[in-house]
C-alpha cells in the first residue's frame, strides 16, 4: 500500500494525457459521426513541430521554460494545419460516401503521415531525445512527480474547462451543438456547417499538439510511430467515457490511466503473475474497452449525440 500514492499519481498523469488526445476523437465524432483514426498521427506531428522550433530555430542553450510556449504554439500550428487539410481534402469529399470509405482513408492517412515524418527527419528512425526540465522532482502526498509531468496536470483540466465553456457559451459552440444534432436543419438556420466541422478538426488537432508536448516532456523522447498506440489508447478513453461527450473523454482517459497504472504496479507483485504485469499493460487497457462495449456501450457518461446512420 505504500506504493499506492505513486501509482495513483502515475495513473492520473497518464490518464490526463489520454484525455487530451481523446477530446479530438470525441469532437469530430460528435459533429460528423466519424472516427478519425489519423488523429494519433496529428498528435505525433504536433510533437515534431514543437521539437523543430527547439532544435532548428531557437538559439542553442535556450531555457526550456522560455522555449516551451513557442514550441507549443508551433506544434499547435503544425497539427491544426494538418488537421484542417485532412478534413478538407480527405474527409469532406467522402462525407456522403459509405462509412467504410472514410475509415479506410483514415488508415491510409495514418501510414502516409508516419512515413512523411520519417522521410523529413532521418534521425526519427530511432526515437529523438526531447529537452527536459532540469531540477529535482516534487514530492506530493507520498508521490514523486517529475517536473515535466506538472505540465499535463495543469494543461488537461484547463483545456477541458475552456472547451466546455466554448461549446456551451459561444455562438460557434452553439453552432457545433446544432450541427451535431441535425446538420440539415442547422444549414436551414443559417449555420455554415462546413466551417463548424473544420473548427472541430482544428480544435481536436490543437489539443492533440498540447498533449504531444506533454508526452514528450514526460517521456523525454519522440518518434514517428508514437501516435499509433497513443491514438488507440485515446480512442479507448473516448469510448470508455462516452464518445461525443467532452467531459466523458477526460473521465475515460483518467479511468484508463488509473487502471493501467494500478495493473502495472500491483500485478507484478503477485506470485506467479509477474509476466502479466508491465508487459501486459496494453492488454489490460484494451480488455477494459471490451468490457465497456459489452456491458455499457454508451460509455460512463452516456452518449449525448444520437446516431444519424
Amino acid at each position: 500500500m505504500n506504493e499506492l500514492p505513486q501509482q495513483l499519481a502515475n495513473g492520473l498523469i497518464l490518464g490526463a494525457l489520454y484525455g487530451l488526445i481523446a477530446i479530438g476523437y470525441t469532437m469530430v465524432y460528435g459533429i460528423v459521426q466519424l472516427i478519425n483514426f489519423a488523429h494519433g498521427e496529428i498528435f505525433m506531428i504536433g510533437g515534431f513541430g514543437a521539437f523543430t522550433i527547439y532544435a532548428y530555430v531557437l538559439p542553442d542553450g535556450t531555457s526550456l521554460a522560455v522555449a516551451l510556449p513557442l514550441m507549443i504554439l508551433f506544434g499547435v500550428i503544425c497539427a491544426t494545419g494538418v488537421g484542417v487539410a485532412v478534413e478538407r481534402f480527405a474527409y469532406r469529399p467522402l462525407r456522403n460516401a459509405p462509412k467504410l470509405a472514410p475509415l479506410i482513408t483514415a488508415i491510409g492517412l495514418s501510414l502516409a503521415l508516419q512515413y512523411l515524418i520519417w522521410m523529413r527527419y532521418p534521425e526519427a528512425k530511432k526515437d529523438i531525445t526531447f529537452p527536459q526540465f532540469e531540477g529535482k522532482a516534487f514530492d506530493l502526498l507520498g508521490a514523486t512527480i517529475q517536473r515535466g509531468d506538472i505540465f499535463v496536470l495543469i494543461a488537461a483540466p484547463l483545456c477541458m474547462i475552456a472547451l466546455g465553456w466554448f461549446v456551451t457559451k459561444t455562438r460557434t459552440g452553439r453552432g457545433m451543438q446544432a450541427t451535431s444534432q441535425d446538420p440539415d436543419t442547422a444549414k436551414l438556420m443559417g449555420i455554415n456547417t462546413d466551417r463548424i466541422i473544420v473548427m472541430a478538426f482544428a480544435i481536436g488537432a490543437a489539443f492533440a499538439a498540447i498533449a504531444a508536448a506533454a508526452y514528450a516532456l514526460k517521456n523525454g523522447q519522440i518518434g514517428y510511430r508514437m501516435g499509433f498506440l497513443m491514438g488507440l489508447k485515446a480512442f479507448t478513453a473516448a469510448v470508455l467515457g462516452g464518445i461525443g461527450n467532452i467531459y466523458g473523454a477526460m473521465l475515460g482517459g483518467i479511468v484508463l490511466g488509473l487502471c493501467e497504472a494500478l495493473a502495472t504496479g500491483y500485478i507484478d507483485q503477485i506470485p506467479g503473475m509477474q509476466q502479466f504485469g508491465s508487459g501486459w499493460k496494453d492488454v489490460w487497457a484494451f480488455s477494459l474497452l471490451i468490457l465497456v462495449l459489452l456491458f455499457r456501450p454508451q460509455g460512463l457518461l452516456g452518449e449525448r449525440v444520437a446516431d444519424r446512420a
